[in-house]
């Protein structure tokens, strides 16, 4: 088993404040900001706080798997922290033994944000190191904030 973790950082326009507010309600805000990935979110149980636990699936675009559930692990106000874990489907069993995830929105003195996303996983036994592969989970990490950031732009008033 290899344990491994990678991080990217985004610089943003839009007040961590919004983004913090905008993750709270991933659920509602990703299947209608990016339907081309995500056909729809559940709450299977819980209602969002720490953990909820909610089924992610998603549409033909996404080539590694059709769904995924994830568990809310800590929400933290005072610092705008959110962590996750992924607990069936996804990459579970198939690649890697666990998968965590933290968010955190810092705010930008003078405006903005910087936005940090850090994973954390377990590889299963002769798994190799896929480089290739987290340099696109960045990719489609940071694509997938730029569509929430852009959408929150256009919409000045949402999530303040």
């Amino acid at each position: 088993m290899v344990a491994g973790s990678f991080s990217i950082e985004i610089e943003s326009p839009v007040e961590a404040k919004r983004l913090w507010k905008a993750i709270l309600d991933t659920h509602n805000l990703l299947p209608k900001q990016a339907p081309g990935l995500i056909s729809g979110i559940t709450l299977v149980q819980g209602d969002g706080g720490v953990g909820t636990i909610r089924h992610v699936n998603f549409t033909a675009a996404n080539k590694d798997f059709s769904s995924v559930k994830e568990k809310v692990d800590l929400i933290d106000e005072a610092n705008m922290v959110y962590c996750f874990s992924h607990v069936e489907g996804g990459l579970l069993g198939k690649k890697v033994a666990s998968i965590s995830y933290k968010v955190k929105f810092i705010p930008k003195v003078g405006g903005g944000s910087i936005t940090t996303y850090t994973c954390d996983f377990d590889s299963l036994p002769g798994v190799p190191h896929d480089e290739a592969k987290i340099e696109e989970i960045k990719a489609d990490t940071t694509g997938l904030f730029k569509q929430v950031e852009e959408y929150l732009i256009a919409n000045p008033t949402l999530y303040c």
